[in-house]
């Protein structure tokens, strides 16, 4: 009887919390609040950015400014006309490039933008980072990583006492969010984005750097040159943002939609 009750209540909790994705309007499931995700990540965005304090100066410091304002001004603009604006509720912006080789870059819930200055030579040009930007981007507005923490606590079990598990497991849920986001080379194993979620970032980064001004078709090139990376070891980019000729594909044929939103510069 009581499994009987798990069951109902969670398939109960999972329709509540049901939502779609921008552009491509898949159903997703949401069992934690965001704004309670969004207060995880600001902690460890904090503690991130103590150990590895941002650049404060510099041509690349002031392109990582630029092209962040320019594709937060479009993300704005496109979940305002589109009726996603809740999904922005909460975000403070702010873009920061690091000093790092590491092949890297993220966005945490809330609008909290980091760029690893070993990325650049792959970006190579300002399209070339707001291509970087609009994906990471992507996958926050489209908040993969509390579809993925949700996928979790489902596989766990944890349905009817969610609020309480939250609350008394304050060491296994900040692993979940740690696992989910992981930030920094320091983490450990992070859950790998599904094909269908790196999908989404790349249809959602291509029309927030087309609304941006900055040509969507440099996605091409990027990605072509991300995927000559590698060898025993691959970037940590490219750990959880698979590169190959599917993806490409799948980037062409989405093109002339994003080309749409694409004026030819702002």
């Amino acid at each position: 009887m009581k499994y009987k009750l798990f069951i109902a209540g969670l398939i109960f909790t999972m329709i509540w919390a049901c939502s779609r994705v921008p552009i491509t309007k898949r159903n997703q499931t949401h069992l934690i609040p965001e704004s309670q995700v969004i207060s995880m990540s600001l902690t460890e965005y904090r503690n991130f950015l103590e150990k590895h304090p941002p650049v404060t100066s510099g041509s690349d410091e002031q392109m990582v400014k630029r092209v962040g304002s320019k594709i937060q001004a479009a993300v704005i603009q496109y979940m305002t006309q589109n009726g996603y604006k809740d999904r922005i509720d909460g975000y403070k912006w702010e873009f920061n490039l690091v000093n790092s080789k590491e092949v890297n870059a993220w966005c945490m819930p809330g609008g909290k933008v980091v760029i690893y200055s070993g990325i650049l030579p792959f970006t190579q040009t300002e399209t070339g980072l707001a291509i970087v930007m609009g994906h990471e981007i992507g996958h926050a507005v489209a908040q993969h990583g509390n579809e993925r923490m949700s996928q979790q606590l489902i596989a766990q079990g944890v349905g009817l006492g969610l609020d309480v598990y939250l609350s008394s497991k304050p060491a296994e849920t900040h692993n979940l969010f740690m696992q989910a986001y992981g930030i920094g080379a320091e983490v450990g194993v992070l859950l790998p984005f599904s094909r269908l979620q790196e999908s989404e970032a790349d249809k959602l980064g291509l029309v927030f750097s087309a609304l941006a001004g900055y040509d969507p078709r440099e996605a091409i090139p990027f990605w072509q040159r991300m995927s000559k990376q590698g060898g025993n070891k691959p970037p940590e980019f490219l750990s959880t943002h698979p590169s190959d000729d599917t993806r490409i594909k799948d980037l062409q044929k989405y093109m002339p939609q994003a080309l749409k939103h694409y004026t030819g510069g702002k």
